[in-house]
């Protein structure tokens, strides 16, 4: 007891300190000088915040002296941050005017460096896409956001986990290489993280490697989704999605103040249906019909003004009634677009549950984070799935054997210290970061009798594995910045991690002759490995004045390494050790704001040199994918962003990444024999990406008049090592128009108006699943 005391005094010192401070209040207004009610104006990288009443009056109470950055944000109003003073004694109130937001651009902050700051100060690229700008472009899932981030490519083969690929860098494997984060929450792997987007306060995409403090598989970037909190000021929303192929998504949102300044509750559903865009011939109907109901719950206490405690819970529950809609070839996929012939549909069951608590301090000499997550998924197949993707009783996948099996469970814990808000010189970060996580995998293939079609010897016969795997890691980061002369930052960072891996494999062959089956069993066979890395940075940047920005930054980044099964044959060793995969990136760049925050211009060059690259191979007829260190890559290229409002009403937006990511040395195996595929261009990256939006609104009384329309171009990308299934170059074209008055929003949209088909994704094995083709909807929505 007397240990805890000890420990307590320091915080509870500086918990003190905050009574020995300033007052400080002020107004803000509008045009001709009217004042707004229910502006949130929030003190950066504190627990502090207030919302204006009636008269546009806030007060955010008593601070220490020093100089502090705000944020300052309303509903139909350009976004400002601003740097203030607060002396001793008293400090006059603050007069702040907003402009209205179609007529200059917001000042974002962004959380990347794991700090509130303004994004054209951050020393690398990254890209903001704001709450209004969610509902623009019509985002509902992560795999959206292709081209509107340059270089930036997601799509899935229809089972909802999206494969992600950042400056080509690539997952590969079920260790993703672009890292999500949902509310400051690792979502770890790709089966326990939530595509949906709803009630987003803004996504940040950080471009390049961020393992320093990020850590594991940040090694392409970073996607950190940020959802709306909660405030002083009871606000909502209600949204009504209708579309063609019977589309339909119901969200409700509700965000109050429980005890005013104390503790605040926020809660969002969502339930989303769609009959599905393929149809299947064999039973000559539709095909992946699914639903969801997605939920996001928050619970804030502030227990003092210096601390808070904050509980998230998350789930996601999702039915897919046929999970791959795909082709068994890219000529099949366009002879028969958006069509398949399988005989073994089921029901996938993907139940996601994300939970965190988040215990944070920020006081006179330092801030402080705790927080604890736990995540889950538990995914299976009702029945057996089609295997072969054909009409023929050939191969069907089996993985229903309870909630023991194919259920991910993991566990982390940040500790996370940081200079604090009046820092000015020399800003800080430092922190440790552990996890458990635990992947118990049981899956059967079987062979029906017309498996001999498929290349197979036998006939009635299932290979059942079996794989029992944990890994446990440890990492320490520290990060510093130093300003020299109020325009020079040098940055300097480290990352040391820790993991280690446990795998057990168990193959069993089973033999249906009935009436006596037969069972070939592989003794149980288990496997460690321990994995070290260390990830530094070192970034420079001249702030050439407050509008210009000049940097270049060095950062390394890695993929964890693991275990991999090499098949179901009992002949076989059943495991295999691969290293991490680790990358070095280098990149200059320039972030520009012109003309009183209309235009806004970012341009940055990078070049990725990836060694021990971990490639992926699929094993045929077991439908089990193992990973390898096979070479090395290169990737290199241009990203650029420009915004601009040149005219009241009138929004311009471009985004363009050009990247060449091509393999220096690659050699896997294939049919017994190795092939040598240096020189191949890297999977899932285009060759360039390209967003233009075009935006112009008019208001009429109360009335505010919208027309919008994208073009996305995406250049010639592969879907296998080998580079033989690709997809040309294509274009698609977006839009959205409609009507806002007062709090309600009626908008008509359409994507892929042109009904351009394309390939998605595909497997190195040739089945191809083809883009979303034309749809169109309408969306009402009512906020308060």
């Amino acid at each position: 007891m007397t240990r805890i005391i000890f420990l307590l005094i320091p915080f509870m010192t500086c918990v003190a300190a905050w009574g020995q401070n300033t007052p400080l209040s002020g107004k803000v207004t509008g045009a001709n000088d009217q004042p707004i009610p229910g502006v949130t104006v929030y003190v950066l990288n504190t627990n502090v915040g207030a919302s204006t009443d009636a008269d546009g009056a806030f007060a955010l109470g008593s601070l220490p002296a020093g100089t502090y950055k705000i944020q300052v944000s309303a509903i139909g109003y350009a976004t400002q941050e601003r740097t203030i003073t607060v002396g001793e004694g008293s400090t006059e109130p603050l007069a702040i005017a907003l402009q209205e937001s179609a007529t200059e651009l917001d000042a974002v902050v962004v959380t990347a460096d794991k700090k509130e700051e303004n994004l054209q100060k951050v020393p690398f690229t990254v890209n903001a896409i704001s709450s209004r700008q969610v509902e623009q472009y019509r985002l509902w899932n992560s795999k959206d956001i292709t081209a509107i981030v340059p270089n930036l490519y997601s799509a899935n083969p229809g089972d909802g986990r999206n494969v992600t690929s950042i400056r080509g860098i690539t997952s590969t494997s079920y260790d993703p290489a672009v890292a999500t984060y949902i509310d400051g929450v690792n979502q770890f792997g790709l089966d326990t993280y939530i595509a949906q987007l709803f009630d987003v306060e803004r996504i940040e995409v950080l471009s390049g490697p961020q393992s320093t403090l990020y850590g594991r598989n940040a090694m392409g970037g970073v996607i950190n989704i940020i959802t709306k909190k909660p405030t002083n000021v009871t606000s909502g929303f209600g949204e009504i999605n209708i579309g063609n192929y019977g589309q339909q998504r119901y969200a409700v949102g509700f965000r109050t103040p429980l005890v005013k300044n104390k503790l605040y509750l926020g809660a969002t559903g969502i339930y989303d249906r769609m009959n599905g865009f393929y149809k299947n011939d064999f039973y000559q109907n539709d095909f992946d019909k699914k639903h969801s109901l997605t939920g996001n719950y928050y619970l804030r206490y502030n227990a003092s003004r210096a601390w808070a405690v904050t509980l998230n819970v998350k789930h996601n529950a999702n039915r897919n009634n046929g999970t791959f809609p795909l082709a068994s070839s890219k000529d099949e996929a366009f002879s028969n677009p958006f069509r398949v012939n399988q005989n073994a549909v089921t029901q996938l069951v993907d139940n996601i549950f994300n939970s965190s608590l988040v215990a944070s301090y920020a006081g006179r000499g330092l801030n402080f984070t705790s927080q604890t997550s736990y995540q889950s998924n538990y995914r299976y197949y009702k029945d057996p799935i089609d295997g072969d993707f054909s009409p023929i009783d050939g191969v069907s996948i089996i993985n229903n054997y309870g909630s023991k099996w194919n259920n991910v469970k993991v566990w982390t814990q940040e500790f996370k210290f940081s200079s604090p808000a009046t820092a000015s010189n020399f800003k800080w970060t430092a922190g440790t970061y552990m996890f458990h996580q635990k992947s118990p995998v049981k899956q059967a293939t079987r062979f029906g009798e017309d498996a001999g079609l498929m290349g197979v010897p036998d006939t009635n016969f299932s290979t059942i594995n079996t794989s029992t795997g944990t890994g446990s890691g440890i990492a320490f980061y520290g990060q510093g910045t130093y300003t020299f002369l109020d325009k020079l930052d040098v940055t300097l960072g480290i990352r040391y991690d820790y993991e280690h891996k446990k795998q057990s494999v168990k193959g069993e062959y089973q033999h249906d002759p009935d009436p006596n089956p037969m069972f070939v069993t592989q003794p149980d066979t288990s496997a460690t490995a321990n994995f070290h890395a260390v990830s530094p940075k070192a970034s420079v940047a001249y702030h050439a004045s407050e509008f210009n920005t000049l940097y270049a930054t060095y950062s390394r980044g890695y993929r964890a390494g693991g275990l991999t099964q090499l098949g179901a044959d009992p002949s076989q060793p059943p495991l295999y050790s691969y290293k991490p995969e680790y990358s070095d990136n280098v990149e200059v760049g320039t972030k520009n704001v012109f003309f009183d925050n209309r235009l806004q211009l970012n341009v940055s060059l990078f070049y990725i040199h990836v060694t021990d690259a971990q490639v992926p191979t699929l094993v045929l007829p077991e439908a089990i994918t193992i990973t390898k260190n096979a070479g090395t890559l290169t990737s290199k290229g241009v990203d650029l962003h420009l915004a601009t409002m040149p005219v009241k009403g009138l929004q311009i937006e471009y985004n363009l990444g050009i990247s060449q990511a091509k393999y220096t040395n690659l050699k896997v195996a294939s049919n017994g024999a190795e092939v040598d595929l240096t020189g191949n261009k890297q999977i899932f990256t285009p060759a360039y990406t390209s967003m233009a939006a075009v935006q112009y609104s008019v208001a009429a009384g109360d009335v505010k008049l919208l027309v919008r329309g994208e073009w996305m171009a995406l250049g010639k990308q592969y879907f296998d090592l080998g580079n033989t299934v690709s997809q040309s170059s294509y274009s698609l074209l977006n839009a959205r128009a409609g009507a806002s008055y007062r709090s309600f929003d009626l908008m008509f949209w359409g994507r892929n108006l042109g009904d351009q088909k394309y390939i998605a994704y595909a497997y190195d094995f040739g089945a191809t699943h083809l883009g979303d083709p034309r749809n169109y909807g309408v969306t009402l929505r009512k906020t308060f």
